[in-house]
């Protein structure tokens, strides 16, 4: 379930990368105007998965079938929710390294086997023979944004909002964009500091960008992150020029500047960070 303090990373697709099917219930589903704006999004996935679970956590519900959308003048782009399977990740989750008394306690072994039953299916069963390989189409993030998400976005493809009641920053951008900027990045980062975790976490995020269709729009949303930080935290906010300043000084061999440029960011994230240990 996501946190209402939570980033995230989303993909959204043409409606020619799905089936028929979809392509039918994604149309049908804008026409009768039941998309969820990104602002109500969280709420409602916390509310429809505690609702659907209910207190036994007994079983894996099926879960509604909703979706962010964009709309453009020529183009529909859909961002699936995929709900259940990623209820069904969790649940797995939550039970690794944890000794099997707590796991048990935490998700139920009934649940667990349906949790496996349900990504096994997504991954390897026979709606991959028929449909490919299945897309989740958002990432979340707790109490931050990874810095690897910043890599994928210039300063100008922001959209910030701070009215009361519709305050949001956001960034949206091409995925062949976000593809370039991300293999760019690869690119310095294996040469200046090798199989780093840094490295590792944005060849992640490149591949993680690779699964989708070539003409899918990015977007990272601050999401309820909004909430922590003041009007002029939001404006003054230059995490993606940070990003591109110190990888700049890495391909030109200026450590310090890479440095200096990485600290400032960290530190910047590790103060919201903090606020989860605050009451």
């Amino acid at each position: 379930m996501p946190s209402l303090f939570a980033s995230y990373l989303r993909v959204y697709e043409p409606l020619t990368a799905f089936d028929r099917d979809r392509q039918s219930y994604w149309r049908r589903y804008v026409s009768e105007g039941r998309a969820v704006a990104p602002m109500e999004g969280p709420g409602r996935q916390r509310t429809a998965v505690i609702e659907a679970l209910g207190a036994g956590w007994t079983r894996l519900p099926d879960l509604p079938e909703e979706a962010y959308v964009l709309e453009t003048d020529d183009s529909l782009l859909v961002c699936p929710w995929n709900l259940r399977i990623r209820v069904a990740e969790a649940a797995l989750s939550a039970r690794d390294g944890v000794p099997s008394v707590l796991a048990d306690a935490f998700v139920p072994p009934v649940l667990a086997g349906q949790a496996r039953a349900v990504v096994d299916d997504w991954r390897s069963g026979a709606r991959v023979l028929e449909h490919g390989v299945p897309r989740v189409h958002e990432q979340i993030a707790t109490w931050g944004v990874p810095l690897r998400w910043f890599v994928l976005f210039d300063p100008a493809e922001r959209d910030l909002v701070t009215q009361p009641g519709r305050r949001a920053l956001r960034y949206r951008t091409e995925i062949s964009k976000a593809r370039r900027r991300s293999s760019r990045a690869l690119s310095v980062l294996r040469k200046s500091v090798g199989d780093a975790p840094i490295t590792e976490a944005v060849e992640e995020a490149a591949r993680w960008l690779e699964e989708f269709h070539p003409r899918s729009v990015v977007e990272l949303d601050y999401g309820g992150l909004v909430d922590l930080l003041s009007d002029e935290t939001l404006a003054a906010d230059d995490s993606p020029e940070l990003v591109t300043s110190g990888l700049a000084g890495l391909a030109r061999g200026e450590a310090e500047e890479a440095s200096a440029a990485y600290d400032k960011l960290v530190a910047r994230w590790r103060a919201v960070q903090l606020l989860e240990r605050c009451n």
